[in-house]
């Protein structure tokens, strides 16, 4: 029991200063919790219930990843796993709690990057034209499906938004994303247009005399959730016929393609999308690549 509660208050303390340090939002927080737990486990199994997780060894780590690879376990979770032991003992020696960091030199497995499902321009603007405009509910859907598109926002923070976050007038939203960072996010004319209009014709009825600074609300004039925008986004996808395998940022990873294809740089890319590290971004140069290989093949003479 007491090396339960020795790892148990050593978990509690990482996940405290993951959260003051980088702003983690509590799935990350629950996520590295559960991969050091896993490994605090099998820790103690190995060694008859005596092992603390700071007294792990650079032998420990490399056989339980061993275990894990010899169980099949898929290589983006491993390599998930390694890196929160890294960052954890790399916290632990900071703390002075250990006096050498077992995770050093010990490297990722190589991973296939997959790239992200998205959508050509013309779907894009079937996507945009699927929700009925008479209903409130279907103004509310175009405007966020314009907003998101132009943004290149995340649902979390779509679904989030407040109007304390926009300025009309300049055209932009002020974002906080990924550890508390802020930026600034473009809207364009088009969906500015929208979002007024579904300001003017829509929200008062969904919200009925409910005050809320939150944009977009349901019928009971709460706030959209995650999981309830993604099923919109599936059912318009159906109605409009694109047969493809979606996911909460396929609007997302189409801002960014369409941008790259248009010309954009990489940096400005990376600085609208909120990511911290531009290796993230290049992903998308890959599916801009692509695209373009698929076009020169089809319209060129020598294609």
């Amino acid at each position: 029991m007491r090396v339960l509660e020795l790892d148990a208050n050593l978990l509690d303390e990482f996940s405290d200063a993951l959260w003051l340090e980088d702003g983690l939002s509590r799935n990350t927080l629950d996520s590295y919790r559960n991969d050091l737990r896993l490994f605090s486990e099998w820790l103690r199994k190995r060694n008859q219930d005596n092992k603390v997780l700071t007294d792990a060894t650079h032998s420990d780590l490399l056989e339980f990843l061993a275990s894990r690879v010899s169980a099949k376990i898929k290589a983006s979770t491993t390599s998930r796993e390694l890196s929160s032991l890294k960052r954890f003992y790399r916290f632990l020696l900071r703390q002075g709690k250990i006096a050498t960091d077992p995770s050093l030199n010990i490297e990722s497995p190589k991973l296939m990057r997959n790239l992200p499902e998205s959508l050509s321009e013309n779907e894009v603007e079937l996507l945009l034209s699927a929700p009925e405009l008479k209903h409130p509910l279907g103004l509310r859907d175009r405007a966020m499906l314009e907003v998101l598109y132009a943004s290149g926002l995340r649902v979390s923070e779509l679904i989030n938004l407040r109007y304390s976050q926009v300025s009309m007038d300049m055209g932009v939203l002020r974002v906080t994303g990924k550890g508390r960072k802020e930026r600034l996010a473009p809207l364009g004319e088009e969906s500015l247009e929208w979002l007024s209009r579904y300001a003017k014709q829509a929200r008062p009825i969904l919200l009925d005399g409910i005050v809320t600074d939150t944009i977009f609300v349901t019928m009971r004039g709460a706030a959209m959730t995650r999981q309830a925008f993604w099923y919109l986004i599936k059912r318009y996808a159906q109605l409009v016929g694109i047969d493809k395998q979606l996911s909460p940022h396929t609007l997302r990873h189409a801002f960014a393609t369409h941008l790259l294809n248009h010309g954009a740089d990489l940096r400005v890319v990376q600085l609208l999308l909120g990511h911290a590290d531009i290796s993230t971004t290049q992903i998308y140069t890959h599916i801009a690549r692509e695209r373009l290989k698929i076009l020169h093949t089809k319209h060129h003479p020598r294609g």
